[in-house]
């Protein structure tokens, strides 16, 4: 009796193979090995994704509510403490102008305490 591999998972076999191989120490990869690891990924998956679509059910409107994206997953990686383990994994989305002006305080920020360890080294140099 010959089993059909790709009816064991529903994940497409040829992604997770390209992720695995895209390690720069793996060689080859068993049939077995690929099934295990897709297999194993769909267990793991499966709990996230149904909370998420039910977080996104209850939070979002409209389109949204139609569709679960990865800003759900976020949320439900923060909210929910079986998945907080994830949650820096799985960060939320910010647009580039958002994170330009937030390095940019960082920078700024970094700068003003540079200039008040100098301040307080020449304060020091004066003392003595």
């Amino acid at each position: 009796m010959e089993i059909n591999i790709q009816q064991l998972v529903s994940l497409p076999l040829s992604y997770i193979q390209v992720i695995m191989m895209s390690s720069p120490e793996v060689t080859s990869i068993n049939q077995e090995v690929l099934v295990l690891t897709a297999k194993a990924t769909e267990l793991f998956g499966s709990p996230l994704v149904q909370y998420g679509t039910t977080y996104s059910f209850r939070h979002s409107s409209g389109k949204e509510k139609e569709a679960l994206t990865s800003s759900d997953l976020s949320n439900t990686a923060e909210e929910s403490e079986a998945f907080q383990f994830i949650a820096d994994i799985l960060p939320k989305k910010i647009l580039a102008s958002t994170y330009l002006k937030m390095l940019k305080e960082k920078r700024e920020e970094e700068e003003e305490e540079e200039n008040d360890n100098n301040d307080e080294s020449e304060v020091n140099e004066v003392e003595f």
